[in-house]
């Protein structure tokens, strides 16, 4: 069986996400340490922290384009470092969408679909759902902001794929856009796929997440449900308890200068 024929098998092989013992270093800065973190399918799984945490490089590792310098990691049974076409099970939106400003967002599905080599009616639902119907043959470089996330969200959507990483899928669409795709993603959960945001609308993700993973100087401080990241801090909302988390960090560093 082929890795992306496993993959797509949700219901056989749900893909979870593994990263055991991953550390990465710029020169002499480090940038992940020690992170072991799984995001699970049929989840929503927010990963977040402050700037400079380690976010980005964490998804780029997921998405392949960067390497760990320890540990490794497996989308379902497959090591990133060994089998590049998991990639084409991975549905990505980035937070701004770079895509060849002359294209129609119709020449770009097409690109798409050809780069993937998908096979089978690709998912069009929410060209329509947001009305993008009349946008598809303009260039890309002559679509607002509002309509370039739309475009961004339906193409990284279009796939069926079995794990979906989202980077700040809200921002820039109207409330109207947002609930939407707020619902398509819920939709995806259901149908059991590994789904991974970031956001600093701790709003809408707390409208969206089942699990938290936050990072803070590299390192993983809190992995687990919502609801059991709001009990263990006191908090009633997410933007309470990841305050709670940062404040209890800097207490710890200010006692343990105090003590040296």
């Amino acid at each position: 069986m082929t890795t992306t024929r496993a993959l797509r098998d949700l219901g056989e092989h749900p893909v979870w996400i593994r990263m055991e013992g991953i550390a990465k270093r710029y020169g002499r800065r480090p940038v992940l340490r020690d992170v072991d973190v799984c995001f699970r399918p049929g989840r929503v799984t927010a990963l977040l922290g402050p700037n400079g945490a380690g976010k980005t490089t964490l998804l780029k590792m997921l998405l392949g384009l960067v390497r760990p310098d320890e540990g490794g990691v497996r989308v379902g049974d497959v090591p990133v470092s060994d089998d590049p076409a998991y990639r084409s099970e991975i549905g990505y939106m980035p937070q701004l969408p770079n895509f060849p400003p002359n294209l129609t967002g119709r020449e770009l599905a097409a690109m798409l679909d050809d780069v993937r080599g998908f096979e089978g009616t690709p998912d069009g639902r929410l060209f329509a759902e947001f009305g993008l119907e009349g946008e598809l043959d303009k260039p890309f470089r002559t679509l607002s902001g509002g309509n370039r996330q739309k475009l961004n969200a339906a193409l990284a959507l279009r796939y069926g794929a079995a794990v979906l990483v989202l980077d700040e899928p809200t921002a820039g669409l109207d409330p109207l856009a947002a609930r939407v795709l707020k619902d398509r993603i819920r939709e995806e959960r259901d149908a059991g796929r590994t789904v991974v945001l970031t956001s600093h609308d701790l709003g809408q993700l707390e409208a969206l997440a089942d699990d938290v993973v936050f990072l803070l100087d590299g390192m993983v401080r809190f992995e687990g449900e919502v609801d059991d990241l709001l009990e263990s801090t006191g908090e009633a909302d997410l933007e309470g308890a990841l305050a709670g988390l940062l404040r209890d960090e800097a207490e710890g560093l200010a006692s343990s200068e105090g003590v040296a």
